[in-house]
């Protein structure tokens, strides 16, 4: 029995990991979901692909529920705890005391107590202290808890070199790395031709280049390109990659222009409009809307010239937040008249962002 711990954006990361387990044919059975965790039982595998995810934290082994589990806990000299489902300090250090004395029957051992830190840092297991053993304690609302141990942690050493450690950047205006990673989960397509046709400096291609996929990427910037093909450059050197990424200059108007691959998937975030000095009011951010919806269509009817049928897209629309609060997210009913069916929608931004990510994950009818 294993349990996902999910980052920042729960819904959006539980989307992933079923996305994810479809792409890679892992057979799972869900048992208990929590918005921040997700229990599932899976076969060893799960281990040897969870890396593969962009927008959880960490994999967990189960060992049990309740104190009982305690017994089943390992050795080892140097361990932390993390708590979830209650922020709780005293909890945090019972528990702790608690595995203490159980680890004691084997020898010494130390309860590491980052200063007010309920959930382990994967940097402490990745780099700091490559040693230490994680316990993880699910609480339910019941009262009752789980007990597990980290088994995989998601590695925040390579997602940040592959953002601010290769040569071209673009602070702000790029995708995180993480998220790329989670977009190309979503499309459920485990092998075949991806293209990124709004690639910029490369981002979301260098995810494609990761993972063994046949990787394209365009962009009508000469210089964006130029720039991602460094990257990519660095890329190879860098993670001692073989395969690489065919890109080109070319308008996302016209791609059938500039690849005679049919593409499995595409995976792109476009122009998402100009720098908002202030959150707009529902009229303006309508207008906005509508203004880009004019340069979306002809791309994605472009797109259906290049996409095999039953071809993925994730495509992160602009949605707007608003002086109220709330957010506007436009419903492109015009997607549906060029074929392409939606499967999912999810928004992604920080609290104090005025431009929203709405991700759309599409499948093409054709």
């Amino acid at each position: 029995m294993y349990a996902v711990v999910f980052g920042k954006n729960p819904r959006l990361s539980e989307a992933e990991f079923y996305s994810f387990i479809k792409r890679f044919g892992l057979k799972v059975r869900v048992l208990e979901t929590n918005g921040d965790w997700l229990l599932f039982d899976s076969d060893a595998r799960i281990e040897r692909y969870f890396h593969w995810l962009g927008g959880a934290l960490k994999l967990v082994k189960v060992l049990g529920e309740g104190e009982e589990a305690l017994r089943g806990v390992e050795y080892s000299r140097l361990f932390t705890v993390s708590l979830y489902g209650k922020d709780d300090w005293r909890l945090w250090r019972r528990f702790g005391s608690e595995i203490k004395r159980e680890l004691k029957k084997e020898g010494p051992s130390k309860f590491f107590k980052p200063a007010r830190v309920y959930a382990m840092p994967a940097e402490l297991i990745l780099k700091g202290f490559p040693g230490v053993k994680d316990f993880d304690f699910f609480l339910r609302e019941d009262g009752t808890f789980l007990i597990g141990e980290t088994v995989g942690v998601t590695d925040p050493f390579e997602l940040k070199k592959l953002d601010v450690e290769r040569p071209r950047q673009r602070p702000i205006l790029s995708i995180p790395p993480r998220l790329a990673r989670t977009m190309v989960n979503l499309t459920e397509v485990k092998k075949g031709n991806f293209l990124d046709p709004f690639c910029g400096i490369g981002t979301i291609v260098q995810e494609f280049v990761l993972q063994g996929l046949g990787a394209y990427g365009s962009d009508s910037d000469e210089a964006a390109i130029k720039n991602a093909k460094e990257n990519i450059r660095w890329l190879r050197k860098e993670f001692r990659l073989k395969n690489s990424a065919r890109l080109e200059v070319c308008d996302a108007r016209r791609l059938k222009r500039c690849f005679r691959t049919r593409f499995d998937a595409i995976v792109s975030e476009p122009y998402l409009g100009r720098p908002l000095k202030r959150n707009p009011g529902r009229g303006e951010a309508i207008k906005l809307a509508n203004e880009l919806d004019r340069f979306y269509y002809p791309v994605f009817e472009s797109i259906s010239n290049v996409l095999k049928r039953n071809g993925r897209v994730v495509f992160v629309f602009p949605a707007f937040k608003l002086g109220s609060g709330s957010v506007y997210r436009k419903d492109r009913g015009w997607l549906r008249r060029l074929g392409f069916e939606i499967t999912g929608k999810y928004l992604d931004f920080e609290p104090r962002h005025r431009l929203v990510r709405d991700i759309h994950v599409l499948r093409y009818r054709g």
